[in-house]
């Protein structure tokens, strides 16, 4: 494996048209090394953010080559059994060098990188701490980003009723007609329907993506993600050419949470991944608000769950949404226990194996490592979990998902 180069030419080279700032060469090459980190890690890392934090991005990336090439370095904060597990994680990308192929991809499609010394960076995201992205890939107006005070996320379920998008479209209207911009996922339905209301009033909606903001997704609102990039942002933290996983989506809610002032869930049913947004503004105490529903519709079990459960405000009107936006962080109450989450967990490490896995392509260990962004070892034990429970298939090619 080649070290990776880390001059300030090389940086201002592959930096080229991809960001604003020129700054000096401590400044560029840092930037760089924070591309380079976006690479090399899975969303909400927080050794890496802490390995950042005190050594510097560019400092940090040579720690990693050291270890790869067998020399232990100490980083004040972080174990070293910690430090060891992360670089195990992110070596089998560093010898990927997926930069050399995500700079071009964002230069294609136009896309700026911001880091948080940039005067565009949203500061909300700061509330994250240790698991704060540590950039954000652009595709459209960056300084978007700094106009979000106040706004309101809308989520909400992808098979969502008629009911449900006629409220959500309702809702962004109001809102995004008044000035309050609208942050959303850009799935469908829910998503959808809000950014759609907000493109129709002039107002301004970011959407944030789980893959690169280079990639359609989902392929169906290509022309509703070319929309918003035209007159507001399609953000993400993972870099172009990146494809949405499980885990990234669930990750990526903790940005819808934290770039917004109030989080409204329109329809979700019981199990629902909006109740993970849910989670995340609560946990950020962000101000929380859903929309109830027909009591027989199991579409709305999750809002009826929030308002019964988890305290979250009763919404029927925009004028509901602006008052939670008013009383912003003033409501003390704490939701009565834990968040319910998506489906099966699809947090743990067992998803992210899952997730890199194929039903019809052989894949090696190391190339399913380089996919999860996972150490070797873990993969390996996870893997022979999964064939325990008749989840994946063994051959002498590699390993691919039983279904």
């Amino acid at each position: 494996m080649n070290a990776l180069d880390l001059r300030p030419d090389t940086a201002r080279s592959a930096l080229s048209g991809l960001v604003r700032r020129r700054g000096s060469d401590d400044d560029v090459v840092e930037r760089y090394a924070r591309a380079l980190w976006s690479t090399l890690t899975e969303p909400g890392d927080g050794i890496a953010a802490h390995v950042i934090a005190h050594e510097g991005a560019a400092h940090g990336i040579r720690l990693l080559e050291g270890w790869c090439a067998g020399v232990q370095a100490a980083v004040p904060g972080v174990s070293d059994a910690d430090f060891v597990a992360g670089c195990k994680r992110w070596a089998p990308r560093l010898a990927a060098a997926p930069i050399s192929v995500m700079a071009p991809a964002a230069r294609a499609a136009g896309v700026q990188m911001i880091v948080p010394a940039d005067p565009s960076w949203p500061h909300s995201l700061d509330d994250l701490g240790m698991h704060a992205p540590l950039c954000l890939w652009v595709r459209g107006d960056v300084d978007a980003l700094n106009r979000l005070q106040p706004s309101v996320a809308l989520v909400g379920a992808r098979a969502a009723t008629g009911y449900g998008e006629l409220v959500a479209a309702d809702l962004a209207s109001d809102l995004a007609g008044s000035g309050v911009p609208i942050v959303s996922g850009a799935a469908y339905g829910i998503d959808g329907a809000a950014h759609r209301a907000a493109l129709a009033v002039g107002g301004l909606t970011v959407a944030l993506l789980a893959g690169g903001v280079d990639r359609a997704y989902p392929a169906g609102h290509a022309d509703l993600l070319r929309r918003i990039a035209d007159n507001g942002a399609v953000v993400s933290e993972v870099p172009c050419g990146a494809a949405p996983t499980k885990w990234r989506f669930l990750q990526r809610n903790r940005l819808i949470a934290a770039l917004s002032d109030a989080t409204v869930v329109v329809e979700a049913g019981w199990r629902s991944g909006s109740l993970n947004t849910a989670g995340h503004a609560a946990a950020l105490s962000r101000p929380l608000g859903a929309v109830p529903g027909p009591i027989t519709s199991a579409a709305s079990a999750g809002c009826h769950r929030l308002l019964r459960e988890y305290d979250a405000r009763c919404v029927t009107s925009a004028a509901d949404v602006r008052e939670l936006i008013e009383r912003g962080g003033l409501d003390t109450r704490q939701p009565a226990g834990p968040f319910p989450t998506h489906g099966e967990s699809a947090t743990d490490d067992r998803s992210r194996v899952r997730d890199a896995l194929s039903t019809r392509t052989w894949r090696g260990t190391d190339d399913i490592a380089q996919r999860s962004g996972m150490s070797r070892d873990d993969v390996e034990m996870i893997l022979g979990f999964l064939r325990l429970d008749g989840e994946v298939r063994s051959s002498a090619d590699g390993w691919r998902r039983a279904t």
